[in-house]
């Protein structure tokens, strides 16, 4: 990549990053929201045995891998909102009249999103072992999950994306948001693992993407599995 390339992307992406830093409301809410479903689906399952490769583990630390992939779906889903609202002030159509090359800005775009998607997974991460959440983590098994975890992240946000640029409209996206993220959530393993879930959740949790992104992460962090 040459450097006004670089310079392009980065100009991108760190306008991305002051606007979401400037909107502190929604940074918090990304983080309380999964603290919530962390503690009353953490504390009320408690009791539920987990057997996980022939072992027996706590529902909280079986849940937390789950909770910080939940935390970049629902992040991701939601990034063609920030495309909307440049539509809706004009400074998306004067951004692609630039010479730069509209494939660049749609690279800076999602490099901070996906990054700072990352940044809060790894603070929720943090905030379930305050709460008595333990992992054993793997730094290969860490560093390739996380890997995968992005590339996650970077597919459902150019398809929010995708979606902004094709509907223009905010509620569009709200449907997109409401109709994506339950279904994927709840018939993934990210709350059950898939041996104890119903034959027909079983079945589609197969084909569910969230439960790859899960599944890698819970591995690495829980029995030094690498991806």
């Amino acid at each position: 990549m040459s450097g006004a390339a670089l310079r392009v992307v980065s100009a991108v992406c760190g306008r991305t990053w002051i606007k979401a830093l400037r909107r502190p409301v929604l940074l918090s809410f990304s983080l309380v929201q999964p603290m919530i479903w962390m503690l009353f689906f953490g504390f009320l399952f408690q009791r539920y045995p987990i057997e996980w490769f022939g072992a027996e583990i706590r529902y909280l630390d079986f849940l937390l891998p789950g909770i910080c992939a939940m935390t970049v779906l629902f992040g991701a889903s939601q990034s063609g909102i920030e495309l909307i609202r440049d539509m809706q002030t004009h400074f998306l159509g004067r951004l692609l009249n630039t010479p730069a090359d509209r494939r660049l800005l749609l690279v800076g775009k999602l490099g901070a999103d996906v990054s700072r998607l990352l940044a809060q997974a790894a603070l929720v991460l943090l905030l379930g072992l305050t709460v008595g959440a333990r992992i054993s983590p793997s730094i290969l098994g860490l560093t390739l999950s996380t890997v995968a975890l992005g590339f996650f992240g970077i597919a459902f946000c150019a398809l929010s994306c995708t979606i902004a640029l094709l509907t223009r409209a905010p509620e569009s996206m709200a449907v997109f948001v409401h109709v994506v993220n339950m279904p994927l959530l709840f018939t993934s393993t990210a709350f059950v693992p898939r041996h104890q879930m119903p034959g027909f959740l079983a079945s589609l949790s197969r084909y569910n993407p969230l439960t790859l992104a899960v599944g890698s992460l819970r591995g690495s962090l829980l029995f030094h599995q690498i991806p």
